[in-house]
């Protein structure tokens, strides 16, 4: 299962600050919420709106500048430090999970409870809902983040 590059796109300085708001339970409700709702919306890399399909960091900007009206960096090498780290015992849904290898940032998704994850995974596939318990999830390392 390739990741596709999943926005790691050049682009123009982000308006994202370093240190965003926290994000409110009502907030991040609204948040998990929405990402569900767009799942099976067509992957696209760069794409960042259903119209155009999403990449997974394109997905996250959407959903949180849509529900919380918050600017999300733009590329995942910038989500990994984005908000605050999230010990795994207390993540909840509208957190994100920042998945690293060979400590690169390689793919992010919502995490929406219960162990599962939205995300836009890969060329060709779907916005698709997965279980970090899966095979192949369960592999990979990962971290919460709150913004």
């Amino acid at each position: 299962m390739a990741l596709g590059g999943c926005g790691n796109l050049p682009s123009a300085p982000s308006s994202a600050s370093t240190a965003p708001p926290r994000l409110s339970v009502e907030e991040a409700n609204d948040v998990t919420l929405y990402a569900i709702s767009l799942v099976g919306t067509p992957y696209r890399y760069g794409g960042n709106t259903p119209e155009s399909g999403f990449d997974c960091s394109g997905l996250i900007g959407h959903v949180y500048r849509s529900r919380a009206h918050i600017a999300s960096p733009r590329t995942v090498a910038a989500l990994v430090n984005w908000g605050q780290p999230v010990p795994a015992d207390s993540a909840r849904t509208g957190d994100l999970v920042v998945f690293v290898q060979a400590g690169v940032a390689s793919h992010a998704g919502i995490y929406v409870g219960e162990n599962r994850f939205v995300h836009a995974p890969s060329t060709g596939g779907v916005v698709r809902l997965d279980s970090l318990r899966s095979a192949y999830w369960a592999r990979q390392s990962f971290s919460f983040r709150r913004p």
